[in-house]
């Protein structure tokens, strides 16, 4: 039988609060236990950048075969990834420490590379063609709840029970959610195979040919630059100049969740109503300012207010990108264009984050995120004058 639209949803959030469970636990444990942030920031790399090398292949991956067999193997290396931390935690020694958190950091970054085009790619199988873009939408809505919800859970559970409660948790979400699964029909595109690099070949030249894809692709590079720089500095803002106890960092951070759905919501409320182009573009260049700003602040509730605009206006600009990116795909490519889009939801964060962490490293946390935000905003202004399709679109 065919699943419900409400349990694959849910299926998505459980999965994707699971995954960034994973990343958030990679930075706060080598932080905190190794005390570096340059490694955090290089384990948060891999956590997010071995798609670079096999998330090309998920997408072809994901055209040859039923994306649902892909979401749920992707679902057993984040399994295996938790279990390699919960070792490093209970039995390694402080010689094998780093080695076993940043195995397990690749194992989590070899899961996303597969499991976000499985999911994009099933949610274009099991969604009405009429429904596609507000159905992309609401998942977009489960991605960024989890992005949020994530930091929020782990301060939770560790403040009561430890690190290797924190864990558990996250086994029992992708459990959860492959269970969610159960009874979901999806297929291949039942094309002959051709080799892996011609195939991939196809999803780029599909993209050339289509401008106004290529400038949707580039404007999510922008959106996803700024998520590296807050994963890696937001929590040492708050521990070190906000000054705030470890509950009241993972409410700071979690403060993220409900900007970042209450934007995707706007997204899916304003879609027929505003211009997508310019909120885009308006809309990256002022979270981008807006983050900025946070190293000015030095009281909780002032920079509280300044990072829930930056989540509400980076939830609406990643939910019209990736609505737009999907509503341009090619059905029998589908697969290796949402690849993309996941490789870059992925990697660029990844990148970003480890520059991140070097830059803080040597000029201190409120420098970094002052010049990251301003770069940011410079970046998304430039690209603004250089994208006119993009620019112009209205939905």
């Amino acid at each position: 039988m065919q699943i419900s639209m409400p349990r694959f949803y849910l299926s998505c959030l459980l999965a994707f609060t699971g995954g960034h469970m994973v990343n958030y636990t990679v930075i706060l444990y080598l932080q905190e236990k190794v005390g570096s942030d340059l490694l955090s920031g290089i384990g948060f790399g891999l956590s997010f950048g071995s798609s670079i090398v096999f998330g090309w292949f998920a997408g072809v991956l994901c055209d040859r075969i039923s994306p649902a067999r892909v979401i749920h193997a992707a679902q057993a290396l984040f399994l295996l990834s938790l279990a390699g931390l919960w070792w490093t935690d209970a039995g390694a020694t402080e010689q094998t420490r780093i080695g076993w958190t940043l195995f397990s950091a690749f194992l989590g970054g070899l899961a996303w590379s597969f499991v976000g085009p499985a999911r994009l790619s099933t949610l274009g199988q099991i969604a009405p063609r009429d429904k596609l873009k507000p159905a992309t939408i609401i998942f977009n809505l489960q991605v960024l709840l989890g992005f949020g919800l994530a930091p929020l859970l782990i301060g939770l559970v560790r403040s009561q029970y430890g690190w290797q409660a924190v864990f558990a948790t996250g086994m029992v979400l992708f459990f959860l959610s492959s269970a969610l699964l159960l009874g979901i029909r999806t297929h291949g595109s039942g094309r002959p195979h051709l080799g892996v690099m011609q195939e991939i070949g196809e999803g780029f030249a599909a993209v050339r040919a289509n401008p106004l894809l290529t400038q949707l692709i580039l404007a999510a590079i922008m959106a996803y630059a700024m998520t590296g720089p807050m994963q890696i500095l937001l929590p040492k803002l708050a521990r070190e100049v906000l000054g705030l106890s470890e509950l009241q960092r993972g409410g700071y951070l979690g403060l993220m969740a409900l900007t970042l759905i209450a934007g995707g919501v706007s997204a899916l409320l304003l879609g027929k109503h505003v211009h997508h182009g310019a909120a885009i573009f308006v809309g990256t260049m002022t979270a981008s300012l807006l983050f900025a700003s946070l190293s000015f602040w030095s009281h909780a509730a002032a920079s509280s207010s300044a990072l829930s605009g930056m989540g509400l206006l980076g939830g609406m600009v990643i939910s019209f990108v990736i609505a737009g990116i999907q509503g341009q795909a090619p059905e029998a490519m589908r697969g290796r264009i949402m690849s993309i889009y996941s490789i870059i939801s992925q990697v660029i964060p990844a990148a970003s984050g480890v520059a991140a962490g070097a830059l803080v490293r040597s000029t201190g946390v409120t420098s970094a995120i002052l010049m990251a935000g301003l770069g940011l905003a410079l970046i998304s202004m430039l690209a603004a004058l250089l994208m006119p399709q993009l620019r112009r679109i209205a939905a």
